[in-house]
């Protein structure tokens, strides 16, 4: 027998851009285990959508795979076009897609790599979330949104990625903002802002062992692992949280 989704919880898939991999693959599998059927966005990497989509169907719900940039206005459109063909009605998005560019001092950061991160970071979030806003009110659903952000908004990660962190604090302010516009139709708007985490984010802005050497600044002595975080994430898009909205949640090991 099929799981079921959370007692109180509206019926529909999720949506997690980003999902091939790190923290949206392990939110998808959590999510799954909890009985929800899974759209899985990715970019570039097929096989590993198609690893992550195989596990969602091992755990008995439904996963459908679409590839898509959303640092691109047309893919997202495509994306959710896709994404209500073959689903329906959505319950959740889960924007986790996030780029950081090379890491290093601001003053070395091209005008393309901050461009492009804020294209797939802050644009890319907010086209996804406002059709994602389109498909709950088609459906009449009291959906859920959650922004994965970071501990960089509130740092500023000065010498590693002052862009990055920059782009981050713009979606706080956007979940924020969105949050109290659409409380009363019944959608909440949360954020979730993870501190390092073991996930390949550094290694592709050209620094592999950043997590490592982060620890020794984190109070829980460690980096986050990716399943630590999509648990936060499952639990803000729960009736469990039916009350919280508006807020970004630090999971950041003290941070």
């Amino acid at each position: 027998m099929e799981n079921q989704p959370s007692r109180g919880a509206s019926p529909g898939a999720v949506l997690i851009t980003g999902a091939s991999r790190g923290i949206g693959a392990a939110t998808a599998l959590t999510l799954a285990r909890a009985g929800r059927d899974i759209v899985v966005n990715y970019v570039r990497d097929a096989r590993a959508a198609e690893a992550v989509a195989g596990d969602i169907r091992t755990l008995g719900r439904k996963a459908y795979i679409i590839q898509a940039d959303v640092g691109r206005p047309e893919e997202v459109q495509r994306l959710f076009e896709q994404a209500e063909a073959e689903a329906g009605a959505l319950y959740g998005l889960v924007n986790n897609a996030g780029i950081t560019g090379p890491i290093g001092p601001f003053s070395r950061t091209t005008d393309d790599t901050i461009e492009q991160v804020f294209r797939t970071n802050v644009l890319g979030a907010m086209q996804c979330a406002r059709e994602a806003l389109a498909n709950f009110q088609r459906h009449g659903t009291r959906g859920v949104i959650v922004n994965v952000s970071s501990v960089a908004a509130r740092t500023g990660s000065p010498e590693v990625y002052v862009h990055y962190a920059a782009s981050k604090a713009a979606l706080d302010a956007f979940t924020l903002g969105l949050a109290r516009e659409v409380a009363a139709q019944g959608i909440r708007v949360c954020g979730l802002a993870p501190g390092s985490t073991l996930t390949d984010i550094h290694a592709a802005g050209g620094e592999p062992d950043r997590p490592a050497r982060a620890a020794l600044r984190i109070p829980l002595g460690r980096p986050a692992e990716p399943n630590e975080v999509a648990e936060a994430i499952a639990w803000l898009l729960s009736p469990a949280a039916s009350y919280i909205t508006g807020t970004t949640v630090a999971c950041a090991g003290g941070l």
